[in-house]
């Protein structure tokens, strides 16, 4: 059975032609499944009741369960999602000012292997198919939906847990589900990538003509403390992985964000600062600060508000554009990967 909600607009137009239906039959689904939000193919009243029974046959429109739901006090939503083979994943729904930003994991845990990341710990299980990955949206606009008509997801971050660009081809299709004006028709401008550093994932998608914006998890501005933190940068150090941003640059016209999760005594010293001003000097993006989320899964500790703007204000003096990251679901289990890892190795 294949599941609409998995399918890219090309994909499914090739579907319906290989079905005897004409190519407009693929924007027509999308218009139910997505615009009208229809939820059984009975509900389809412009098909005919034949290509309906075809469908029904076919193809389904499932929606995986929630396993768990965290709520926060400043209306962060975390949930726990099962999937048809058992396995789970997180996504978390963030209340901004300007929207609704819902952080989609792209893989069943992640092989990444990051010093400071919960995601990492029971290691990759498999990628996510792309309707496990549109589920995430779909679920969490439920929810929105429920709370109050007309609310929707409006921004969209693949940051959750996985590598993106180890799954590259699904999420490519994700993205522009997301994006298409009859699918989700989220605004390019609204939704991120982010990479640890995969050099091909990063110059492959420079060429795809998506002015989508892409986050690279830098965390550390030498090889030395990057091969600590992150085992990526033993594959892809950065005199590899900073030409590579630069080539991006130039293709899409887009600068990158660098996302930096500030340590307290590792990565948080004017050294430090010194260095990453030093190491993107010449590129148009900026610096992402992020607080860490401490966890007794790890003996990191998260910097001190003083420290935090004092690497800010480094960079600021340094011409380097940067800001610090809003937190959200400081009362339940935010870090990413954490309710997952919880879950599964104490089985609950």
């Amino acid at each position: 059975m294949i599941n609409l909600f998995g399918q890219e607009i090309n994909k499914l137009t090739a579907q319906m032609v290989a079905e005897g239906q004409k190519p407009y039959r693929a924007i027509q689904l999308y218009t139910w499944i997505y615009e009208k939000k229809a939820r059984s193919f009975d509900e389809m009243t412009d098909v005919s009741l034949k290509f309906r029974e075809v469908l029904k046959a076919k193809y389904t429109l499932d929606l995986p369960s929630t396993y768990l739901k965290q709520e926060s006090q400043d209306g962060t939503i975390k949930l726990l999602i099962s999937l048809s083979d058992g396995a789970k994943v997180e996504t978390v729904l963030m209340r901004y000012s300007y929207g609704n930003a819902v952080c989609v994991s792209s893989q069943v845990g992640c092989n990444m292997g990051c010093s400071f990341c919960s995601s990492g710990r029971l290691g990759k299980q498999r990628n996510l198919t792309v309707d496990e990955m549109m589920a995430q949206i779909l679920i969490i606009n439920q929810i929105l939906q429920d709370e109050a008509q007309g609310q929707h997801v409006t921004h969209v971050v693949i940051m959750g847990t996985g590598e993106p660009f180890d799954n590259y081809d699904n999420v490519l299709d994700f993205v522009r589900i997301l994006n298409h004006p009859k699918g989700l028709a989220i605004g390019a401008r609204h939704i991120t990538v982010s990479t640890c550093g995969i050099i091909e994932g990063i110059k492959r998608y420079a060429r795809e003509g998506l002015q989508t914006n892409l986050a690279i998890s830098l965390h550390a501005p030498n090889n030395e403390l990057r091969d600590q933190l992150m085992k990526i940068n033993k594959v892809y150090p950065l005199e590899q992985l900073m030409p590579a941003i630069r080539e991006y640059e130039a293709l899409s016209g887009r600068r990158v964000t660098y996302e930096y999760l500030l340590l307290a005594d590792i990565n948080d010293t004017k050294e430090c600062a010194e260095q990453l001003i030093k190491l993107i000097k010449g590129t148009m993006g900026y610096v992402n600060l992020i607080p860490y989320n401490e966890t007794n899964l790890y003996d990191y500790k998260r910097s001190s508000g003083n420290r935090v703007h004092a690497f800010l204000d480094y960079l600021t003096k340094g011409g380097v554009t940067a800001t610090i990251r809003k937190e959200f679901g400081s009362d339940i289990d935010a870090a990413c990967g954490q309710l997952r890892a919880k879950v599964e190795e104490n089985k609950l």
